[in-house]
């Protein structure tokens, strides 16, 4: 008997396709996929279901800009890792591949992978991780990206929603924290000396 794709499920203006058992995607055909169609991002579950997403509206990408200028002016000056905005792929342990908003990782773990393994989606989970709520996220689907990443291995990871100005802290073995309408939350002792201003965050600058 024949199989067919599982009808796309639409929310929010996320499109999530079904694949399996109909498909059966290796790692060099997603990464393919996502290269083929740099007008969107793209993700996968550990099921092995491929979510589409649309670009970001303005607020949105300003938001991110400010959040990746940030952690990347600290890591600069702290030197002992690299920085990651939105478009970089991570093949999560679990077997999904993931793009938060923007991502840490010490160079000492970045060292052990070989100079093709860093042309693809990276194969590790992120220590640091950040996700930003935009109209088209759903609050209980990105909880449980978070949750996934620290699962995963990622040591420290924040949600930050916007509109409710709020931050839900994540951290390995703790309960989730979640701050109301703080100007700034530090990274400490994860990552020393890093502070996000959220100031700009709250009122983006267009």
């Amino acid at each position: 008997m024949s199989q067919v794709l599982t009808e796309p499920q639409v929310n929010m203006g996320h499109v999530t396709l079904r694949i399996r058992p109909a498909i059966e995607m290796t790692d060099d055909e997603f990464f393919a996929l996502c290269q083929l169609n740099r007008d969107l991002r793209f993700e996968r579950t550990s099921q092995g279901d491929i979510i589409i997403m649309p670009p970001t509206g303005a607020a949105t990408g300003n938001r991110n800009a400010d959040i990746t200028r940030q952690l990347g002016n600290w890591a600069k000056a702290d030197g002992t890792g690299a920085v990651f905005d939105s478009s970089t792929g991570f093949k999560l342990p679990n077997g999904a591949d993931r793009s938060p908003d923007a991502a840490w990782i010490p160079r000492s773990r970045l060292a052990t992978l070989s100079a093709e393994q860093k042309q693809k989606f990276l194969p590790l989970c992120p220590d640091f991780v950040i996700e930003l709520l935009s109209p088209t996220d759903t609050l209980a689907a990105t909880q449980a990206k978070m949750t996934e990443y620290i699962e995963n291995g990622s040591q420290l990871g924040w949600l930050i929603d916007p509109e409710a100005r709020q931050i839900h802290v994540y951290r390995l073995r703790q309960a989730v924290v979640v701050l109301e309408n703080v100007a700034e939350i530090a990274a400490d002792p994860e990552l020393p000396g890093f502070i996000l201003d959220l100031r700009e965050i709250w009122e983006p600058n267009v």
